[in-house]
């Protein structure tokens, strides 16, 4: 099925090569004809000293034929498996109308013909308009011996005047030296187009394969992008039947996929957690490692767990299992719903900004500990502080903070604080959406380098504690 899907994709690039090959011959000829109307009327004016029937009568339907193709290619666009022969016939005939006409001026312009197959990247129809260009040359010498310019070289006598007389000799020297070398040079000249189309052929295969093998990453890619999306909660409300709170999160991408993360859930009946975190890297890998990462932060988070257990142990197994170096800045923190009572643990992570009771968001001055997966062994210490209802936490990566305009500027903390501080009486969903706003217009035009996440957590009222 792929040998098949790949054969498909490259016959596909030739056809599209086809219909750009046509037009360009077209054009080609197009320019052919000018130069053939520009000759018509110098001979006119007597600059050129070429029998009058002969130019008036072989110059028309030269240019008849060089014009055609143009016509066709309007017509059918340039497609059409028949198009590049009709093309190359009319490119031929007017070849041969020339050469007929002026054996000794015409020679040179067989080389149109092969010139012009050679951009159809097939040595078959290369070699096909040789054999073609080869018979219609000769052919086109004769001819000119009864009809056409009368070749005075061939003569041996420059100003030769009188009646043509064409006899066996004429012939056999006209075959030997005049269209033998003639044919010979064209052979040779033939050569270089083969071995261009050739040449160009295999490019083109190539960068047939290469554009199905990006596509196939590009689809990978993207159902792995829709992995992440879906293994991220991202249905908002997240908690329709609770009033105690209101949770909501983002996760914009830098690439196909990226290495940032959020998470909430209930650890119980009164216990919310939400963790964001940021694993060092970006695409695929750092992806990978993130889905490990969350899955063994919540799976290690349970009742009568303190978090700073939780974090060690997810960092001893990180470590296990990580030998491309990579690493993780985590925040997580477990809210009781009955106290207000906020339990944290930063593994190297953002500093999170705290807004009372709709007032403006101040930054949490606490003490970062260590990275996860940088090391076995690690302690992490757990903090603590207390929500009132109507209190707000905001917690974000630093793709938020480090998000560049043009000129290499940083959005900075400065700036973060003082859109949050702006915006302390809106919920969680507005906010995020009025943060993403302000980086949106603060950066312009340059592009992302890092994955911008945000997560905003409202403790609305108390939980009634459970009836013993």
């Amino acid at each position: 099925m792929a040998e098949s899907m790949a054969v498909s994709k490259c016959g596909n690039v030739f056809l599209e090569n086809e219909a750009e090959a046509n037009k360009y011959a077209a054009r080609c000829l197009t320019a052919c004809a000018a130069v053939g109307a520009a000759a018509w009327l110098l001979n006119i004016l007597g600059i050129f000293i070429v029998p009058g029937m002969i130019m008036n009568i072989a110059m028309p339907v030269m240019i008849f034929f060089y014009l055609f193709p143009t016509l066709i290619c309007k017509l059918t666009e340039g497609k059409g498996r028949w198009v590049k022969y009709a093309v190359l016939f009319c490119g031929t005939v007017g070849v041969f109308i020339l050469s007929a006409a002026m054996p000794k001026h015409g020679v040179l312009a067989w080389l149109l013909p092969l010139m012009l197959s050679s951009h159809y990247y097939s040595i078959g129809f290369t070699r096909l308009t040789l054999v073609v260009s080869q018979l219609l040359l000769s052919a086109s010498i004769y001819i000119g011996m009864y009809f056409g310019e009368w070749d005075q070289i061939l003569l041996n006598a420059p100003y030769y005047v009188g009646e043509r007389v064409i006899d066996g000799k004429l012939l056999l020297d006209n075959t030997l030296f005049i269209i033998v070398p003639r044919a010979g040079i064209l052979l040779g000249l033939s050569v270089i187009c083969t071995t261009l189309a050739k040449r160009t052929r295999s490019l083109l295969e190539k960068q047939a394969k290469d554009s199905e093998e990006r596509q196939r990453i590009e689809t990978e890619l993207d159902v792995a992008k829709r992995i992440q999306a879906d293994m991220l909660p991202c249905i908002f409300p997240a908690f329709p039947g609770r009033q105690e709170f209101e949770v909501y999160a983002t996760m914009n991408p830098a690439k196909e996929v990226g290495g940032d993360f959020y998470d909430f859930f209930m650890v119980d009946e009164r216990h919310l957690a939400i963790v964001v975190a940021d694993v060092s890297g970006k695409g695929v890998p750092a992806a990978l490692f993130m889905v490990i990462g969350k899955t063994l932060i919540k799976d290690h988070t349970k009742p009568g767990t303190g978090l700073g257990e939780v974090f060690a142990e997810v960092n001893d197994l990180l470590c296990e299992s990580n030998s491309e170096g990579l690493f993780i800045t985590a925040f997580e923190g477990v809210l009781d719903l009955v106290t207000g009572e906020f339990s944290f643990v930063n593994a190297g992570h953002e500093i999170p900004f705290i807004s009372r009771g709709g007032m403006a968001y101040e930054p949490h001055k606490i003490r970062p500990g260590f990275v996860l997966a940088g090391m076995e062994g690690m302690k992490y210490e757990v903090g603590h502080f207390s929500l009132e209802p109507g209190d707000k936490i905001f917690q974000y990566t630093d793709g938020v903070t480090e998000a560049q305009n043009k000129g290499e500027m940083l959005y900075g903390m400065e700036r973060l604080t003082r859109v949050l501080s702006a915006c302390g009486d809106k919920p969680p969903a507005k906010l995020l959406a009025a943060v993403k706003e302000d980086i949106d217009g603060f950066v312009g035009e340059a592009p992302q380098f890092d994955d911008i996440t945000m997560l905003c957590l409202e403790y609305r009222e108390r939980m009634a504690p459970a009836k013993e």
